[in-house]
């Protein structure tokens, strides 16, 4: 089988820590980023990687260093209310830095003009977040710029701007971010930059509360693995070019993003409502179509994983591929940039008579920022073989898009969906297509109830169901998992179904072991 070249729909992002050989990147992001401002010196950057590498991070795109923060610890109980920038970096060399201090003390974070909106910022402070957590600090503090109080500095005083700003009256780029980013207010500081006369010297000293924090013990324990997911039932409606597809995508992609959701999944087979307006009757030359628009699904896709800082299974779409075979595939497009994908592994009669599919032949499961993942296409769900198969490989929740036109197909793909989360002590998804395209052989009608299903037992949600849509209805389920509570019950439940199987009377030999 000759596979779709994904590396060219590739865009690499990554949050790591700093390193020597970034300081002049570094160096020439600050000018671009605060022009007017004292920039860093070689010198002071040195100094904070000899001191404290692990509290400096740069986020890198396709190689190229578009972002980074800087930090230190300290007791803060040892500083005035009213201390400077100078004051709690030692004049940004953080020589005061204090290994065994309880506070993560930001000092800049600066994001190149050309790749704002694309939630950089906001991947250098869950960098900072989860640093605090691992180290177990109690809070990050930070003095915040104010930058567009310049405007309003002759009608209203700094307490009065920063006021506004809170009660959304006023947008600040810095001080709204940080809001929006979980920090409160602790207090306003006069003079703290002295050149920064765009806040007029004042700073908002922030602090974000991890509420993790052990006092006095470094032992960790971990109470929750949350993992919040969006399902998309996604209408099928007339549109009349690509442009209208993606809008529609990229509604729903903003409205998970929104909603903090680590994962947006939407359904089966879905872009084929571009054969809405493709003007072919024989349902394979449409087919043939479709997989025409693969490039533009795939740029388009990958853009919006990183551009809303979302992980998103992009339902699934008509491949053809070099053997000139045409597949039903559903791609994983990460926040980071990279891409993954699944074949579906049994084909429908119905896929077979009118579009000519072709299946695939292997069980693949995905390391993802939220642990580790499988996709099971409509029809697979219902052979339970696969699915035992993606957990003993580590998968923790199974996606399945899925596309069925009548009451009776969408039953079928439920309960099994339901029945896999049981006997796997796994968490399933499933996410179907409704509304109708009455102008499109075998894709006119649409039946879906879209949920997301655990395992039945205490501690889960009631009848094993975490969510569920209407039927039939446009809309999205939101809703959240744990992963913590299900390697507690795999272990502890009332029933064990991992731990309890009679592996010397039966087991699964999955001849395709490429993994």
């Amino acid at each position: 089988m000759t596979k779709l070249d994904l590396s060219k729909f590739e865009k690499r992002l990554m949050i790591r820590n700093t390193e020597y050989k970034d300081i002049d990147k570094i160096l020439q992001l600050q000018a671009e980023c605060f022009p007017g401002m004292e920039p860093w010196t070689r010198a002071q950057l040195k100094s904070h990687l000899d001191l404290f590498q692990e509290g400096q991070f740069v986020a890198e795109y396709n190689g190229e260093i578009i972002g980074s923060c800087s930090s230190l610890i300290i007791n803060f109980d040892e500083y005035d209310d009213r201390h400077s920038w100078d004051d709690v970096t030692d004049k940004g060399y953080i020589t005061n830095h204090n290994p065994d201090g309880y506070n993560l003390y930001g000092i800049e974070v600066m994001v190149d003009p050309q790749y704002r909106r694309m939630k950089i910022g906001h991947r250098l402070y869950e960098a900072r977040k989860e640093l605090v957590r691992r180290l177990n600090l109690k809070s990050i503090i930070i003095g915040g710029r104010i930058p567009n109080y310049y405007k309003y500095e002759s009608e209203m005083s700094a307490r009065e701007y920063v006021e506004e700003v809170i009660h959304h009256r006023i947008y600040d780029p810095v001080l709204s971010f940080q809001l929006i980013n979980g920090f409160t207010l602790m207090r306003i500081n006069p003079n703290y930059l002295p050149d920064d006369r765009q806040s007029s010297k004042y700073a908002t000293l922030m602090e974000w509360n991890n509420v993790e924090y052990l006092p006095q013990s470094k032992r960790f324990f971990k109470s929750s693995y949350p993992v919040r997911i969006c399902v998309v039932q996604y209408m099928m409606r007339q549109i009349d070019s690509f442009e209208d597809f993606a809008n529609q995508v990229e509604y729903y992609t903003d409205v998970a993003s929104d909603a903090a959701s680590d994962f947006v999944v939407f359904p089966e087979i879905f872009t084929t409502q571009l054969m809405s307006f493709l003007d072919e009757k024989i349902p394979i030359n449409a087919i043939r179509k479709v997989t025409e628009y693969t490039e533009q699904y795939m740029e388009l896709f990958s853009s919006l994983a990183i551009r809303y800082n979302i992980n998103i299974i992009g339902g699934s779409h008509f491949v053809q591929e070099d053997d000139e075979e045409i597949y039903n595939i559903s791609y994983l497009f990460r926040r980071d940039g990279s891409i993954e994908k699944q074949y579906k592994l049994h084909i429908t009669p119905n896929e077979q008579k009118w579009w000519g599919i072709s299946r695939g032949d292997q069980v693949r499961v995905f390391d993802t920022d939220c642990g580790k993942i499988a996709i099971l296409i409509c029809y697979d769900i219902e052979f339970p073989e696969l699915a035992r198969i993606a957990t003993d490989m580590g998968a923790k929740i199974i996606f399945t898009p899925f596309c069925t036109e009548d009451r009776q197909g969408y039953l079928r793909v439920r309960y099994c969906a339901q029945a896999r989360a049981v006997e796997n002590q796994i968490y399933t998804v499933i996410a179907g297509t409704v509304g109708n395209l009455p102008q499109t052989e075998n894709m006119d009608i649409q039946y879906a109830q879209s949920a997301i299903f655990a395992p039945s037992d205490f501690e889960f949600a009631r009848d094993g169901i975490v969510g569920e849509t209407n039927p039939n209805i446009e809309m999205v389920l939101i809703g959240d998992v744990d992963l913590e509570v299900l390697r507690r019950k795999r272990q502890n439940g009332t029933v064990r179904q991992l731990k309890d199987r009679r592996t010397d009377l039966y087991e699964i030999d999955y001849k395709n072991k490429k993994f």
